[in-house]
């Protein structure tokens, strides 16, 4: 389940249970404090949850972009080899240049690191990742590590 969905399940999970809490003890204070502080959580958490988007692969122009917010990458194809995705929890795009090595990008999160991926949402689907580069052209990479021919 993706953080998206997540944050808004917990939310609408947080303001209901507040509102039984305050449903059950109308009269006393302590579950009036606790029930509003549930509410509050709900609705902050539903809020965030619903605000969060999801990243943007495009292509323009003879560039490739990715959007999340207000982060744009774009890399003309010419600078393009090859791409892969990296499985689990956190997902994410690693792009290639014509050589091999993987492309170094900014932080999303505003440090000074630099990382050789592009972050991903748990909503996105590798099979649409993998469909689309195919689609612009850019063939996956190969992740093994010997040339595919045997010496003996």
């Amino acid at each position: 389940m993706g953080r998206k969905r997540g944050e808004i399940s917990v939310g609408i999970t947080l303001a209901l249970l507040g509102g039984a809490v305050l449903a059950l003890f109308p009269a006393h204070w302590a579950g009036l404090t606790f029930g509003s502080l549930l509410v509050a959580a709900g609705a902050a958490l539903l809020w965030h949850g619903v605000r969060l988007k999801s990243p943007v692969l495009e292509v323009d122009d003879g560039e490739f972009r990715y959007r999340r917010g207000k982060y744009i990458v774009r890399i003309p194809f010419t600078e393009l080899g090859s791409y892969y995705v990296l499985p689990g929890r956190t997902r994410s795009l690693g792009l290639c240049d014509a050589t091999g090595r993987p492309c170094h990008f900014p932080s999303t999160e505003g440090r000074r690191a630099s990382r050789p991926y592009l972050p991903l949402t748990g909503l996105t689907s590798p099979a649409r990742v993998d469909e689309f580069m195919s689609t612009v052209g850019i063939p996956p990479r190969d992740r093994s590590l010997t040339s595919g021919t045997r010496r003996d």
